[in-house]
């Protein structure tokens, strides 16, 4: 995938309430299984070209006009398609992930959901924020805040969550690791 091409979608236009309330069912459901920790319940509410990236924002002035949120050549925390992902839950899966043991407790709050319609009938722009709160054993707490922008396809008949940028808002990532997903 080209750098330039990375999420050149563009909304185009207003859509029904009816698909509004199903794209907020969609990330609903998708933020319970999170919660819930059920990763291959979400992974299947992904299409199998999914593109998952949140790449790193270094603080800069106005002037620089570099393109940080769309470069894939650029440091990203993630920058998965399906398969990696699914390596991902593995390590989790196995039991022996330090720092997943005893679990860590999880909230993830989606909120500022707007849909647009594309060029592509089947699939839909969809920008939401998000607030992600994560606790593991005593004292340790991280609170994630961002923004999101996805693209949703219908498959089947089913949105499935087809691209996601997300961008963090914190400027250092002082989180002890990175195993939440958004």
């Amino acid at each position: 995938m080209s750098v330039s091409a990375y999420f050149k979608e563009e909304g185009t236009a207003a859509v029904s309430v009816e698909l509004i309330s199903e794209v907020e069912q969609r990330l609903y459901r998708e933020v319970r299984f999170l919660d819930d920790e059920e990763y291959r319940k979400w992974t299947d509410m992904m299409t199998p070209d999914v593109h998952y990236f949140m790449p790193g924002i270094e603080t800069r002035y106005r002037k620089d006009k570099t393109d940080q949120m769309n470069d894939l050549s650029r440091m990203a925390y993630y920058n998965d398609n399906l398969e990696e992902l699914g390596k991902r839950i593995d390590r989790l899966e196995t039991g022996t992930a330090w720092s997943e043991d005893p679990a860590t407790r999880f909230c993830h709050i989606i909120s500022n959901i707007e849909v647009e319609t594309t060029d592509n009938p089947d699939e839909v722009l969809v920008y939401s924020n998000f607030l992600v709160y994560r606790n593991r054993l005593e004292r340790d707490e991280d609170t994630l805040i961002g923004s999101r922008k996805d693209l949703w396809r219908r498959e089947d008949g089913v949105l499935k969550l087809a691209k996601r940028r997300i961008l963090l808002k914190q400027n250092v990532l002082i989180s002890k690791n990175m195993n939440v997903y958004f």
